[in-house]
């Protein structure tokens, strides 16, 4: 299944089974690893299940993990999507860029896309994202996009604070 996104300055790209060697390359970038997987690499087959159970998402929920591509550029820079993590009820928005793409709102980009997918097109109504504490960046981008701090959980034994953004409420003509 095919369910591209995109921005003005991005194409946003489900992973497919063809992808799992470049979503091991991503997620073993020191820079990606550091937070996103407590700086620990990732081996074939635990690459192989995620970007397996991700068309399994995208096929019976119509979401998981996208590709961030620069169109005209066949770099992969990165990633951005909805996933499951600590056994909440509904997938929390994830980004993750390889470091020479920080910092140009390319991150901020492809989330708010993601963001107005899942409040517009999916109906959910509303969004947490999750970072480890120590990751102000990821703060920062999550409050760029209009994230408000919630809460502050130990997770898996890190502290980690979570960001929330509401639909807004339509209001009815009266």
């Amino acid at each position: 299944m095919s369910l591209e996104l995109q921005t003005e300055r991005l194409l946003l790209e489900p992973f497919c089974q063809g992808d799992v060697s470049l979503f091991l390359h991503l997620n073993n970038d020191p820079f990606v690893r550091k937070f996103l997987w407590d700086d620990q690499m990732i081996d074939d087959l635990t690459a192989e299940q995620i970007v397996l159970q991700n068309e399994k998402h995208f096929a019976e929920n119509k979401y998981g993990l996208w590709k961030i591509k620069i169109p005209g550029r066949s770099q992969v820079i990165g990633y951005t999507g909805l996933w499951y993590f600590f056994d909440e009820p509904q997938p929390q928005l994830l980004y993750a860029l390889l470091p020479a793409f920080t910092k140009q709102g390319f991150a901020r980009e492809a989330a708010a896309a993601v963001i107005r997918y899942a409040l517009d097109s999916l109906g959910f109504s509303y969004l947490l994202a999750a970072t480890d504490e120590a990751h102000i960046e990821s703060q920062k981008v999550a409050e760029s996009l209009g994230m408000e701090y919630f809460e502050k959980r130990t997770e898996e034994g890190k502290p980690t604070k979570f960001y929330r953004i509401q639909k807004p409420i339509a209001l009815g003509n009266s």
